[in-house]
Parts: C-alpha cells; sequence; structure tokens
C-alpha cells in the first residue's frame, strides 16, 4: 500500500488543491479510525471473558469437588448440585452460540 503522498510525488502541485487538500484530510481521519479500530480489535474484552470464563468453571468444579467430598464423608452439605449444573450449561450455551472455545 502506498503512502498518500507518494502517490502525489511526480505531481506534487496536485497538493495544493483544496480537492486534494481535503481527500488528505479525509484520508487522515480514516487512518486514525482505523488505528483506533485495530486498538479496540487487540484491546478485545473477549480474552478478559474467556479468563473469567475459565475460573467460573474452575470453581463450579471444585465445589462439585468438595461437595462430593461432603456426601462421601457424611457431612449434612447443602445442595448445590443443580445451581452448579445450570450455571455449566449456561456458559458452554454461550460459549457455543458465540464460538467461544475454552
Amino acid at each position: 500500500m502506498k503512502n498518500k503522498l507518494e502517490i502525489f510525488k511526480k505531481a506534487q502541485d496536485l497538493l495544493d488543491e483544496p480537492e486534494v487538500q481535503e481527500l488528505l484530510g479525509y484520508c487522515e481521519k480514516l487512518e486514525d479510525e482505523l488505528v483506533d479500530f485495530k486498538f479496540e480489535k487487540n484491546k478485545n474484552k473477549e480474552l478478559i471473558l474467556l479468563d473469567m470464563i475459565k475460573e467460573v468453571l474452575k470453581g463450579c468444579n471444585a465445589i462439585e469437588k468438595e461437595q462430593m467430598e461432603h456426601e462421601r464423608f457424611g457431612y449434612e452439605a447443602p445442595n448445590y448440585q443443580a445451581t452448579i449444573s445450570n450455571l455449566k450449561s449456561y456458559i458452554l450455551e454461550i460459549c457455543r452460540d458465540n464460538q467461544i472455545y475454552l
């Protein structure tokens, strides 16, 4: 891709034309928007969400394991199983719908 000024390299006098100045200004604006877009794309919250979802899944797995240990040793424990199952199903469904792979 050529630099916008390289296009006028052989016709420098055209750079003084108001229409060319307007076009160059428009190009600069688009370049700024492209830079902002690339920054936002790279700063995408998807990575943050992926980490959060992974942590939630680890927490769910830990609670399920703790629930099984409580049941194994005869301790009375609240029934978190349905809540955990629903939460995991919800997370997995959202990931599948949005093509997020964990």
